[in-house]
């Protein structure tokens, strides 16, 4: 109970927050600090930034923003950074405040747009900014949820343009997780946007607790009211060591009979291990983070092959109908093929995977049947630490290290916060666990290291795009874009570390004074003697460099004859010794790529560092037109004619020696300027010597800081100015006004911008059919998983080749452009979905389209949602006419099917 003079300051406090005061009426439970002062400083006029854990309730913060809109008669948009949350959040707000009141906009979905609170993802509300449109009229909030997305390299700039672009009069509620510098994020939108208030909560509403399975054994990570490692894990972890050393000593004495044996003495659980001791310890529902989609679905089938039943027959029934529910719409002929009926078993006992290969609709059940609390477990990728709010008693890292789609590299604490963040549910569990399995090598310093540190810098991506500067240099001039660009966060960073990088240049400046000083010979001048020893050393470099250049170059021309057919001897690298080019590949930007078939069967796209020294085609084999580099037994009995037709020409490599070369008489003749130099004789040579490279050591440093300092002010209007020579040049911008063929390029989003813009005015796509026109539209949206393993592009028509082919052309020559401006935007299209594509729109069955596409059902509409996103912009941008008409029929046919489905209705 409180005291009559507590309630007469939350009197007080009421009066002067009213709107404040009425919301927090709305909910049974009391208002968290960092919340209370976030919504008083809303309520005072001010934007908000709130930087706090993963479920420590921020979005409350957001919804008050809603609210007080509302409350003051203005429109709120809500911006997220992915589809499934703006979905979550809407049904959320319109079961709030009802459906005539919500709306939603997202690249699937348009519901009611004009409503006082309008759900959104970010890059639509950049694109009514840049649009002029009149939606944006009384706005008087905007909520950016997870607004560290600014860091993503691919969509970040959105985040940070529609922070620049909104109009003074909205406040910016900013949403994120916990950062380092947030100070410095806070300082930056104080500077952009008035007068904001930087709020951080670093208190996790519901403790985590972190621990470690080893085989079926729970450890805690930390001694008990301590900060100090497990020392039973350290032990282990020791023993580990010792048994590595032992085993490797004894290698070679007792060759290992049976296989392998174990690189640690303490058993790695295994899935089975982990669902039946988080049931045993009470620690269901969990989320298993395994970093791999066919980790995921093994683990499911794993559990399934078990037997494990983690509901009750009524949870099972009523998991069943809601998926029956919700699987209505998919086609009775498709479900074998997406798998349905072995997601319904798995899901109804409890278990369940979540991964972009999934269908959608599968991974919304999952989402829902979660949240209910009727699916126990569910093994994910990392996306779903980034999606949706689906918290969890207890979340499991299967290992510290993953594979970032180039090498193995380990878990940053940001990402191991941003998985154990879901641990622990605010209001129903009183602690929430981490859980990391033993792996051999497991060091449990490391892992408490990650455990310890919360935070992670958040660094802006942000860079003009060729779609940007036609649209601010349509709204503002191009002056004036420019001063806004430079008010980027890029360049904010980018100015604060220039202070650093100044006062470091003039330490350094001092030293190198004092290093000259050491070198002082009284014989002559040794910086001079010096200089003419480095620029000696310089001149033998670059005769080496130029030598390696040449070969390089004699390689490059070797792969630019290759032929399909031509058997070679590749000459380094893995997959070196015979094999067949598939694909010569002698149009990519990085030089050419041969896809190539080895004797041993690889299929495999070869780089410019496999050929070191020139290659020549051995023979001319014929590959059969049925031949397909992702069958097993295609690749086996093409290798078998390789090695039964060429094998005696793998004794033959091509042979390569470089020619002898004269010495270049420039460094003849500084040789005998070097030894006729008076320091030469000096007894003290080599002691001046390493003085003196140390003073070059570090005026190359200094040098390359001073060059730093220059590169950084001015970074981002620099390359401003890059961008609108390459515009000027192409008659898109003629001083401040956009010229008609600039004008279909501001209606045009995406990293393949330029190259849709040119198309469309050099007519690529005119005469195609709906179908043939979305066949070669999916070469500016599909990128394959992994290119070097990518098979050659098919086309169904020859009009879909010729199409591609002039989209291609137009690419290599926007490329050489952009080199001659230093800037590198455009990504080359890849048409390796085209033909499946083309199969949809023309009807095929799903099962057949999957099969030709080799991908998974949830890549699959992924997939077909960027292709028809772009269609409809190009659809937009094309004018009234028949490009239009054919995109608006293509749009028809993309969006049928498994495509069509969306999980939410008006």
């Amino acid at each position: 109970m409180s005291t009559p003079a507590e309630q007469y300051a939350r009197f007080r406090k009421d009066q002067k927050h009213p709107h404040v005061a009425a919301f927090r009426d709305l909910y049974p439970f009391g208002l968290d600090d960092f919340q209370v002062r976030a919504c008083e400083a809303l309520e005072d006029g001010h934007g908000v930034l709130v930087a706090a854990p993963t479920g420590s309730g921020k979005t409350l913060v957001g919804e008050f923003a809603v609210h007080l809109s509302l409350a003051t008669g203005r429109k709120c948009f809500y911006t997220t950074p992915i589809k499934a949350l703006s979905n979550q959040k809407f049904s959320d707000f319109a079961d709030r405040y009802g459906p005539e009141n919500v709306g939603l906009l997202t690249g699937d979905n348009t519901i009611n747009g004009e409503a006082p609170i309008v759900v959104m993802t970010t890059e639509v509300l950049r694109n009514m900014i840049y649009a002029g449109s009149s939606t944006l009229n009384n706005l008087g909030h905007v909520v950016m949820d997870e607004v560290h997305y600014l860091a993503d390299r691919f969509r970040g700039a959105v985040w940070e343009e529609v922070i620049i672009g909104l109009p003074p009069s909205v406040s910016i509620v900013s949403l994120s997780a916990t950062v380092s510098n947030v100070e410095e994020f806070g300082a930056w939108l104080h500077e952009v946007r008035g007068a904001t208030e930087t709020i951080v909560e670093e208190r996790r509403p519901v403790p985590l607790h972190q621990h470690v399975l080893v085989g079926r054994k729970m450890f805690d990570l930390f001694e008990p009211n301590s900060t100090e490692v497990n020392h039973t894990l350290e032990q282990m972890a020791r023993d580990d060591a010792q048994w590595n050393r032992a085993f490797a000593k004894n290698r070679s004495r007792r060759p290992a009979k049976g296989g392998k044996r174990p690189r640690s003495r303490h058993r790695t659980p295994d899935r089975i291990d982990i669902v039946l001791k988080l049931e045993s310890e009470g620690m269901l529902p969990a989320i298993v983070f395994i970093f791999s989609r066919a980790g995921c679905a093994a683990a499911v089938e794993q559990c399934l092959a078990a037997r494990l039943i983690l509901t009750t027959q009524e949870e099972r029934e009523a998991i069943h109908e809601h998926v029956d529910a919700a699987c209505a719409h998919l086609p009775d002929d498709d479900l074998a093929v997406l798998g349905f009926h072995e997601f319904r078993e798995g899901i109804g006992r409890g278990i369940a995977a979540h991964h972009a290969g999934m269908l959608p609709t599968f991974k919304e059940c999952v989402e829902d049947l979660f949240s209910a609390g009727l699916v126990k477990v569910v093994f994910a990728t990392e996306t779903l630490a980034l999606g949706i709010n689906m918290p969890a008693r207890s979340v499991v890292v299967d290992r510290l290290t993953k594979w970032n789609g180039e090498n193995h590299v380990d878990v940053t604490p940001g990402e191991y916060t941003q998985l154990t963040g879901r641990a622990g549910r605010r209001g129903i569990d009183v602690e929430g666990h981490g859980v990391v399995l033993w792996q051999p090598g497991l060091d449990a310093r490391h892992v408490a290291g990650l455990a310890s540190t919360r935070t992670y810098p958040l660094n802006s991506s942000f860079r003009p795009s060729y779609n940007m500067a036609v649209n601010l240099v349509h709204q503002v001039g191009r002056e004036r874009a420019r001063e806004l660009l430079e008010q980027s966060f890029a360049q904010f960073q980018a100015d604060r570390a220039v202070v650093g990088l100044a006062r470091k240049v003039r330490k350094a400046d001092e030293a190198i004074e004092g290093y000259r000083e050491s070198v002082h010979c009284e014989l002559g001048d040794f910086m001079e003697y010096m200089r003419l020893r480095r620029r000696l050393s310089d001149l033998e470099s670059a005769g080496s460099k130029s030598r390696r250049a040449a070969k390089r170059e004699e390689a490059l021309e070797s792969l630019t004859r290759l032929k399909r057919g031509d058997v070679i001897n590749v000459p380094a690298g893995k997959f070196s010794g015979l094999a067949v080019v598939l694909d010569p590949d002698t149009g990519n930007r990085e030089g050419p790529r041969p896809m190539v078939l080895t004797a041993n069967r690889h299929a495999r796209r070869l780089a410019v560092v496999d050929f070191p020294t020139p290659v020549d085609s051995l023979m001319q084999m014929r590959i059969p037109k049925s031949f397909n580099p992702r069958d097993a037994q295609s690749r086996r009995d093409l290798a078998s004619s390789l090695r039964n037709r060429a094998g005696h020409l793998a004794e033959y490599p091509t042979a390569y020696r470089d020619g002898p070369t004269a010495e270049d008489p420039r460094i003849t003749e500084l040789r005998r300027e070097l030894r006729d130099h008076p320091c030469h004789a000096c007894p003290d040579r080599e002691s001046h010597a390493r003085w003196a490279e140390r003073a070059f050591k570090l005026e190359r440093e200094t040098d390359s800081m001073r060059r730093r300092v220059e590169q950084r002010t001015n970074t981002v209007a620099r390359q401003f100015d890059r961008v609108c020579e390459v515009l000027d040049t192409l008659g898109y911008l003629d001083g401040d006004e956009v010229t008609p063929e600039g004008r279909h390029l501001q209606r045009i989003y995406g990293e393949s911008d330029l190259v849709v813009s040119e198309s469309l005015r050099h007519d690529v796509w005119g005469g195609l059919s709906p179908s043939e026109f979305a066949a070669v539209a999916s070469g500016l949206t599909y990128e394959a998983r992994n290119s070097d393993e990518a098979p050659p592009a098919r086309f169904p028509t020859k009009a879909v080749a010729q199409a591609a082919e002039s989209m291609g052309l137009l690419w290599l020559q926007l490329d050489q452009l952009e080199r001659d401006h230093r800037l590198s935007f455009l990504r080359k299209p890849d048409f390796g979905f085209a033909y499946a594509v083309w199969m949809w729109c023309e009807g095929t069955s799903l099962d057949l389209v999957l099969g030709s596409a080799d991908m998974a059902a949830g890549d699959f509409v992924r997939a077909m949602k960027q292709l028809i996103d772009t269609v409809a912009q190009i659809a937009d941008a094309a004018g009234a006419g028949p490009l239009r008409d054919t995109a608006r029929a293509a749009l028809d046919e993309l969006r049928t099917g498994v495509v069509a489905y969306s999980s939410v209705t008006s």
